[in-house]
């Protein structure tokens, strides 16, 4: 086995980015062990010299589209919904160029250094600011738990399951609906304000509520 992984010049990276095509293309339900290793020319029983089982490669999926985000924390310190509102854009950005992955994100939990790196940098930004580590974390899961849930909406579509038709719903009895859909309600533009509309919202809250005395 390791002498078939050698002359395929495979490596765990390797495997993972293969993997990662894979989910790109035809989505996280038609990825096997069996179809990894036919991209990658060699038996599937190779693979497990690099991922022990399906459930580490999964988690490997995770850890490969997370750990490409880099949190830029060059702002003040006292300006510390800056660190969050850029960790969120650059979050949600990694999230969308992979949306099939985007259901594993939201399910598995991340479990190596390399993906704890973004959360990290933000949370020692936010304890430079007077934010105790405790508070720091809460604040990062609750903008990481949103930017998701957001990109699990935005997506809409994952690769493997096509957009079915629109049902020929009459809007002429949803006027208020019809209105915002006339607007540009779903559109690209749209997505993106509702994004900043909201995290606007969720920082003020978390501004409001962390410094008080009483936190």
């Amino acid at each position: 086995m390791e002498t078939s992984a050698k002359r395929a010049g495979l490596t765990r990276t390797k495997v993972l980015r293969a993997a990662l095509d894979l989910v790109d293309r035809d989505g996280v339900e038609k990825l096997s062990m069996r179809r990894l290793g036919t991209g990658l020319g060699v038996e599937a029983m190779t693979l497990y010299h690099y991922v022990p089982n399906k459930a580490a490669l999964l988690d490997g999926l995770v850890e490969l589209v997370v750990s490409a985000v880099r949190a830029d924390t060059t702002a003040p310190a006292e300006r510390w919904p800056e660190h969050l509102r850029r960790f969120a854009v650059a979050f949600r950005a990694e999230l969308l160029r992979h949306p099939g992955v985007i259901p594993l994100v939201a399910t598995r939990p991340v479990r190596s250094a390399d993906a704890l790196r973004a959360a990290e940098d933000t949370a020692a930004a936010l304890t430079l600011a007077g934010l105790t580590p405790l508070q720091a974390l809460r604040a990062i899961n609750s903008v990481a738990t949103f930017t998701v849930g957001h990109c699990l909406a935005e997506a809409a579509t994952t690769p493997g399951h096509p957009e079915q038709p629109a049902d020929d719903l009459d809007l002429a009895h949803f006027p208020t609906l019809a209105a915002a859909v006339a607007a540009g309600l779903g559109t690209a533009a749209d997505h993106q304000a509702r994004f900043d509309l909201a995290l606007d919202a969720l920082l003020t809250g978390l501004h409001q509520r962390l410094t008080r005395p009483e936190a």
